[in-house]
């Protein structure tokens, strides 16, 4: 057999992104990491990152950095000429994170990301915010009705997507995700694109006039 050379570091950072995976990133004890990366040191973690935020920014890192580049890319791709369109924008949103279904790690990643999305203002503290998905926000709230931006649709498109990706990369291991992936662009046009109704115009009316 051949000679293990993972470095211990990189056993923390794997040990890590399995536990906060299942159990989520503050219910487990950095000595748990340490003990499940097989590791003498109690203080490894201490002495590797540091504390839990600079580990949690080493478990995402890089397959952050991977996702960030693909929805840069279809964005750029987006950012010429006429507006994009629904369509177009909810695939750029979804299939970037779609493909760390086949990463390595990569379920891991999105099982993460999706307990973190629930509060985008402490991803922004904890500067885990992704500054692609920043753009992509930008995009979506110029090319949709003036009357959905109230209602912060895009937000809800983000955590219906991230939220469908952590229970997807929970599931029973598929290796075929195009359904999957389609349906959820599909959803996601339909929370970008839902009309609004009389009844929520009114209510909106109503909250705004209270606020004066």
């Amino acid at each position: 057999m051949g000679r293990d050379t993972t470095t211990g570091r990189d056993k923390l950072i794997d040990a890590a992104r399995e536990l906060f995976a299942a159990q989520g990133v503050d219910s487990v004890s950095l000595r748990e990491v340490t003990r499940n990366a097989g590791q003498r040191n109690t203080n490894a973690v201490q002495y590797h990152f540091g504390d839990r935020h600079a580990l949690l920014l080493a478990v995402l890192e890089p397959h952050h950095e991977l996702v960030a580049a693909r929805r840069s890319a279809l964005l750029d791709a987006l950012d010429t000429g006429a507006g994009p369109g629904l369509r177009d924008l909810a695939e750029a949103l979804v299939r970037p994170s779609a493909a760390m279904l086949g990463e390595n790690g990569g379920r891991d990643y999105l099982r993460i990301v999706s307990r973190l999305v629930r509060d985008p203002a402490a991803m922004r503290e904890r500067g885990i915010a992704d500054r692609a998905l920043g753009r992509w926000d930008r995009m979506a709230q110029a090319a949709m009705p003036d009357e959905t931006l109230p209602l912060h649709r895009r937000f809800s498109a983000m955590q219906l997507c991230f939220n469908e990706l952590g229970r997807r990369a929970s599931s029973r291991r598929r290796a075929d995700h195009r359904l999957f992936e389609s349906d959820l662009v599909d959803l996601v046009v339909g929370v970008l694109g839902a009309p609004v109704s009389d009844e929520t115009v009114t209510l909106l009316a109503e909250r705004d006039a209270s606020r004066r």
